[in-house]
């Protein structure tokens, strides 16, 4: 598995002690683990992101691994910085789990934190696939899970180029 220095390629904002993803590493990132992903030899037939940190993630992991099949499962577990909820849960609408069966699935996400979203994912898949392996730009030591493919590890908070910033549309206006 290669690794990569986070601090030869992110910068860190040393006033919060935090990871930055910039956008233009993020497409180094994603072109890194996608030559891991194929050096290993492994050719997914579908690539699923955990929502919605890991959609950037695969969908630029599947155009770099030339995968046409991408599907989603909506996960929520952060509610803010460094907070979740007690365990992960699966939010509707849910896979179709037909339509994975006997697949090589690459599950694709921002980070492996806690792991737990990503122990969710394969608990949920692992009977209906051929095979599941794990794809994350970050992975910290507390994870219950370690992925088969890793662009960087850090112990650190990590501020992802399309979550950094509030939304440009009211949480309130939304519910209206």
């Amino acid at each position: 598995m290669a690794e990569h220095d986070t601090l030869d390629l992110t910068a860190p904002d040393l006033t919060t002690d935090r990871e930055i993803l910039t956008w233009e590493t993020f497409g180094v990132a994603t072109r890194d683990l996608a030559s891991e992903i194929a050096n290993d030899g492994f050719q997914p037939d579908i690539v699923l992101a955990i929502a919605r940190g890991g959609l950037t993630v695969a969908g630029a992991l599947a155009y770099a691994l030339a995968v046409k099949n991408c599907f989603a499962m909506n996960v929520e577990f952060y509610t803010s910085v460094d907070e979740r909820l007690d365990v992960p849960v699966v939010l509707p609408p849910m896979l179709d789990l037909l339509d994975i069966r006997g697949m090589r699935v690459l599950i694709a996400d921002d980070v492996a934190d806690t792991g737990k979203t990503l122990e969710l994912v394969r608990k949920e898949i692992s009977e209906h696939v051929a095979e599941a392996r794990c794809a994350v730009l970050y992975h910290k030591p507390r994870s219950i899970i370690t992925p088969e493919y890793v662009w960087a590890r850090t112990e650190r908070w990590i501020n992802f180029p399309w979550s950094s910033q509030a939304p440009v549309v009211a949480t309130a206006n939304r519910d209206a």
